[in-house]
């Protein structure tokens, strides 16, 4: 294959229009029924979620102390450095598909399928993994057989499987749907959130403070071989805990507690008005969230001295230690909520990636068909639900965790490139809203997210190239061949023309 075919890209004016009223794709948009607000709901449902109710304890104890609040400030001016890229071209180029339509546009075919390859492996492991999490907190709150639900003694995990596959049919029968439950669930975990804040701050005591950022010391959990960082594999020196390096440790693991928001860019096709709503639900998503982290964070490490947190459950546990053992009941219900809303964006996400596939040719044209009654990608949504309940079922979440920041980073290294590289080739185009000082904030973005990237473990790093390598040969074999920039289609072959539809 040549190079120039690996790099041929789509027009961005057809990607702006494919969604419009008598477009030449009109047999396959998406209704349109989403809010600033609800983009909101979504964002905050996908990111609260395992962070704010096990990183912080985790990380305060055996790396950063009560400086993990600087550890969660860093994570998310990265975090937000992305979130301006997004907003640029969600704005601009409101369609399914987030950076991998965004790649495709700009950096090449072959490029857009690793990308949408890598954001298909973040979801569904992001979605695993928070499902055998939700179904650990069922089994404590109601002491349910560990062999079906629990983490350590689970041969299948029975309660992740019941809540994959109710919220992944949630999915499939409308975005409406799925945002009344989103939302729903959203209010409960900010509200508990809130009830953190305000209940624990006057348990606060100055002396759990001191040291801020505890002195360095040699990190004792034993990493070595292909499970320690990379940075640090590749330099030969030896992991620290504690002070500035315990930090910046705690920063490349926090940052898993803001992975997601970029499933907002994903619903853009299903806006109402993606130029103003698409930049106020990504950067509100963030702020939102940030806010009520560092606050959490903060009134935690206040609560208990760090080197006393829970790794397992801090929040509940702080309560408990200062005589508040009621609240476990409270917080273990907004962690059930927090971590099933999580789940329902993690798959409504990989459905639209899989529906801008298959409208693409790169994917079998009928698995990413709307249904005629709920107007949303029906069959690849359920497809992805399945492969989503296996996983949850079989696979370990200490195993597929860091897979999910890995697979985040990527996506927002190309979202960065994306950026400068339309605003040289399309310097005339439409732009609603303008990510500030480029080309330097998409570079600082991308150099970030890199820096953040080598500090997870070699062994992440080479079940991500494998599944890159997998994802070249469907390429290869199918989408190469298939793909409508490789036919010269203008429409879909095996989709019947149909009138547009709303939700």
């Amino acid at each position: 294959m040549g190079f120039s075919t690996l790099v041929r890209t789509k027009d961005v004016d057809t990607v702006i229009h494919q969604n419009d009223e008598g477009g030449a794709d009109h047999h396959t948009r998406l209704g349109k029924s989403l809010g600033a607000r609800d983009l909101m709901g979504f964002g905050i449902g996908i990111v609260i979620g395992t962070g704010i109710f096990t990183l912080t304890g985790v990380e305060a104890k055996n790396h950063a102390g009560p400086a993990v609040v600087i550890s969660f400030a860093i994570a998310g001016v990265i975090s937000m450095l992305a979130a301006l890229c997004y907003a640029e071209l969600a704005a601009a180029v409101p369609t399914a598909g987030s950076s991998y339509t965004y790649a495709y546009t700009t950096i090449g075919e072959i490029f857009a399928w690793i990308i949408a390859w890598d954001l298909i492996l973040e979801f569904a492991l992001g979605a695993a993994v928070v499902a055998r999490g939700w179904s650990g907190y069922l089994q404590s709150s109601f002491n349910l057989p560990q062999a079906f639900f629990g983490e350590e003694h689970s041969v299948v995990n029975l309660g992740a499987v019941f809540i994959a596959a109710v919220l992944g049919i949630i999915a499939a029968v409308g975005i409406r749907e799925s945002k009344w439950v989103t939302n729903a669930l959203v209010a409960i975990k900010v509200s508990i959130c809130v009830f953190v804040i305000v209940v624990g701050i006057f348990f606060i005591k100055a002396a759990n403070y001191k040291p801020y950022i505890p002195p360095s010391r040699p990190d004792t959990s034993g990493k070595s071989g292909l499970s320690q960082p990379l940075w640090q594999w590749a330099s030969g020196s030896h992991a620290t805990a504690y002070g500035l390096t315990g930090v910046l440790v705690a920063t490349a693991v926090v940052f898993f507690a803001y992975s997601g928001f970029e499933a907002v860019a994903n619903l853009a096709e299903e806006t109402k008005d993606p130029a103003k709503d698409m930049p106020r639900g990504l950067i509100g998503t963030l702020v939102i969230c940030t806010v009520l982290y560092l606050a959490v964070c903060a009134v935690l490490t206040g609560m208990v001295k760090y080197t006393g947190l829970s790794e397992g459950a801090p929040i509940s546990d702080a309560f408990k230690q200062v005589g508040m053992g009621w609240a476990n009941v409270v917080i273990g219900i907004a962690a059930v909520c927090g971590l099933s809303s999580v789940i329902l964006v993690d798959i409504v996400a990989m459905g639209r990636i899989g529906f801008a596939l298959c409208r693409d040719g790169l994917l079998p044209p009928a698995v990413g068909q709307v249904h005629p009654k709920f107007k949303t990608p029906f069959r690849i949504t359920i497809f992805t639900t399945i492969v989503v309940c296996i996983l949850a079922a079989f696979v370990p979440l200490a195993t597929l965790a860091e897979m999910v920041s890995i697979g985040t980073l990527f996506a927002f290294v190309v979202v960065a490139i994306a950026v400068a590289v339309l605003r040289r080739t399309k310097p005339k185009m439409k732009r609603p809203f303008r990510t500030p000082a480029i080309p330097w904030l998409p570079i600082v973005s991308a150099v970030s997210c890199v820096a953040l990237m080598s500090s997870l473990a070699v062994e992440t790093w080479i079940r991500f190239l494998i599944w890159l390598v997998i994802g070249l040969l469907v390429y290869t074999f199918y989408g190469r061949k298939h793909s409508r920039l490789a036919t010269g289609e203008k429409a879909i072959a095996g989709v019947d023309d149909a009138d547009p539809v709303d939700v």
